[in-house]
């Protein structure tokens, strides 16, 4: 498995603008973590109540926590498994979800769910302990550790959603989700936003019935009915998801989303896509033709790696396609990386 150091959420989310970015010195980590230590005394001095530094405080030290237990695993790709915790052994959505484990971890990759029962329990015996990571919730009822990952260095117990999801979605190279209650939409709906709004990397989002199910069926109709027909989402928006009742086509919706896409980062303003292999001129062309909407300027550019990417050298060898994309259309940013996929 390649080697997949996690580019910071800022180099993705606020890149600076050009004129900015041309003199500007990212912080060290030691200068952040002093910010973190003057925010901390600013609370005192503001007066916050107990309750408020608590808080902080205890968000902090998850935070701290996660970021140790997955640090030694940055170099495999993972992918979070959602769904219901009410979801009976006998289910057939609790053996697709299984199904969907197993696979995904004889492609190479880790599993991470919750860390309940039903379908979290489920993804991780196809999974197995030693390539499931659980990220449990504190709740007065159903939520305790399932029995494949208690105990487990790789489970993680977090009092706060914002914390639990902040990793789900930090951690995860692809969203898979299974038929589940308020839980599963609200995952589902945040991965959607993220992505949505490039205030995440880019990563496969798949809902998965059982087979013959439709589940998610529904759902989508829901999405094109009442969500597309109205203008709340765009036409492209629709491309940020995929519907399945098949394990087979969801694993390959995963694992071929990184058949030649490695990630992305955005340097001086321009968003830089790493690539497995170098584009050829034809396919090259295509992309110019077919995606020239994208663009808030200049053209598509194949380059090698940037100046200002050296912090990431395990990534250096790999080709580049360089261009000033326009921060909207995330969907049509998704349809060009499926092209690249596809055609390269």
């Amino acid at each position: 498995m390649d080697s997949l150091p996690r580019t910071p959420f800022d180099a993705i989310v606020d890149p600076e603008p050009p004129e900015v970015a041309q003199a500007y010195k990212p912080p060290t980590a030691e200068e952040f973590a002093t910010q973190i230590k003057e925010t901390a005394d600013k609370l005192l001095r503001d007066h916050a109540s107990r309750g408020d530094v608590k808080l902080v405080a205890t968000a902090v030290r998850e935070l701290r926590y996660c970021f140790k237990v997955f640090a030694a695993y940055r170099g495999t790709r993972k992918a979070v498994i959602f769904g219901s915790a009410r979801t009976k052994a006998d289910h057939p959505a609790y053996a697709a979800a299984e199904e969907f484990g197993k696979r995904i971890v004889e492609s190479g990759w880790m599993a991470i769910t919750g860390a309940g029962s039903g379908i979290m329990e489920a993804g991780h015996r196809g999974a197995g302990r030693d390539n499931s990571f659980g990220l449990n919730i504190l709740l007065p009822f159903e939520q305790s550790a399932n029995p494949v990952v208690h105990g487990d260095p790789k489970l993680v117990t977090l009092r706060y959603f914002f914390t639990r999801k902040l990793m789900f979605i930090k951690e995860s190279d692809a969203v898979v989700l299974f038929p589940g209650g308020f839980g599963t939409h609200d995952e589902a709906y945040e991965a959607l936003t993220l992505v949505q709004t490039g205030k995440s990397h880019i990563f496969p989002i798949v809902m998965v019935d059982e087979p013959g199910g439709n589940y998610w069926k529904l759902w989508q109709r829901f999405m094109e009915d009442a969500l597309l027909a109205r203008g709340y989402i765009s036409k492209y928006d629709t491309s940020l998801y995929r519907v399945t009742d098949s394990v087979e086509e969801a694993v390959k919706e995963v694992t071929n989303f990184y058949r030649v896409y490695h990630s992305m980062r955005y340097v001086r303003g321009d968003l830089v896509l790493r690539l497995r292999t170098r584009l050829n001129n034809h396919l090259l062309e295509q992309i110019r033709w077919g995606f020239g909407d994208i663009l808030a300027g200049g053209k598509f550019e194949q380059v090698d790696a940037l100046h200002e990417e050296t912090n990431e050298p395990e990534l250096a060898k790999l080709p580049r396609l360089k261009f000033r994309f326009d921060r909207h259309a995330i969907g049509r940013l998704r349809q060009l990386i499926d092209t690249i996929n596809t055609e390269a």
